[in-house]
């Protein structure tokens, strides 16, 4: 396995005292785009609060990033922000019970975005990574798709006229009354 595009060790004895802000560097926001399927990320940046609760570490606070791809539709690039909370929870390993595949569980929001890690630290730069990952629309659309659909004879559902024997007698029915 290669090392994380982009790393922030942070040892859960030496949180920082305030809000720890990650701004991406040029080589590691070309490597997270290469990664992620996108053209570029002209800019990522994350401010991060963290507490302690249990053996577990808290961080919270917002991710923000710039991400440049081409439209699903037209392949032409465009450009959108992203701005997305940030909840994470940090456990040593082996510190999540295993529950059997068809054992039902119910979870609360603590449990949501769990993440183990070996070793006296865990990677917060990994964990903001995998939350800009999730963030990337891999179907964005930019400003000429509903266009170029239109010349390419494409339409939607809802643009779509109905067709077959119902809506033949539908269409009769409505010429009757009219």
């Amino acid at each position: 396995m290669s090392a994380p595009e982009l790393s922030r060790p942070i040892k859960p004895r030496a949180l920082p005292a305030g809000p720890l802000t990650v701004d991406a560097g040029e080589t590691e926001r070309a490597a997270l785009a290469a990664r992620f399927g996108v053209t570029a990320i002209p800019a990522l940046t994350a401010t991060v609060d963290f507490g302690t609760k249990d053996d577990a570490v808290l961080a919270e606070g917002t991710l923000a990033a710039t991400i440049t791809q081409p439209c699903a539709v037209t392949r032409e690039e465009l450009s959108y922000d992203v701005s997305e909370p940030l909840m994470l929870r940090f456990v040593p390993a082996g510190s999540v019970p295993d529950y059997a595949p068809d054992e039902e569980i119910e979870l609360d929001a603590e449990d949501l975005d769990q993440i183990e890690y070996e070793g006296d630290a865990f990677d917060l730069g990994e964990a903001i990574a995998q939350t800009l990952a999730l963030a990337i629309d891999p179907y964005r659309e930019g400003p000429g798709a509903e266009e170029a659909r239109r010349r390419a004879g494409i339409v939607s559902d809802e643009e779509q006229a109905p067709s077959g024997p119902l809506a033949e007698a539908l269409a009769a029915l409505k010429k009757d009354q009219a």
